[in-house]
C-alpha cells in the first residue's frame, strides 16, 4: 500500500513563498496523476493542483499563477512551489492520487501545515 508523506509546510507572511514535498512509499507512481489538496479549519478539502503521469498540470482558477506542480518520479515525489501567499492559503495541505480521490478510497496522510499570517 502507497504511503504518502507531506513536507516542507510553515508560517509564512503574506507574498511570500513555501515549497511543499509529498514523498510516496510503498509503491512507485510514474503511471498515475497526483495532485495537492488542501483543508481550512470548517471547510471542505479543496483541490489545489494536479499533475498527470505525463507532467502536464492544472490548477482551479484560485491557484492558477501561484502555484506550480511538478513531478520526480525517479525519487517518487511531487512538489508544489507556491508563490504570492495570501492568508486565505492557510490550511493543511495533502498530496493524493485524484483517480482514488474520485473514486472514494484515497487514504490520507497527514498533511503539512502552512499558515500565512498577514
Amino acid at each position: 500500500q502507497v504511503q504518502l508523506a507531506e513536507s516542507g509546510g510553515g508560517l509564512v507572511q503574506a507574498g511570500g513563498s513555501l515549497r511543499l514535498s509529498c514523498a510516496a512509499s510503498g509503491s512507485t507512481f510514474s503511471d498515475e496523476a497526483l495532485g495537492w489538496y488542501r483543508q481550512a479549519p470548517g471547510k471542505q478539502r479543496e483541490l489545489v493542483a494536479t499533475i498527470n503521469s505525463e507532467g502536464s498540470p492544472y490548477y482551479p482558477r484560485s491557484a492558477k499563477g501561484r502555484f506550480t506542480i511538478s513531478r520526480d518520479n525517479a525519487k517518487n515525489t511531487v512538489y508544489l512551489q507556491m508563490n504570492s501567499l495570501k492568508p486565505e492559503d492557510t490550511a493543511v495541505y495533502y498530496c493524493n492520487f485524484p483517480g482514488r480521490v474520485a473514486a472514494g478510497f484515497a487514504s490520507w496522510g497527514q498533511g503539512t501545515q502552512v499558515t500565512v499570517s498577514s
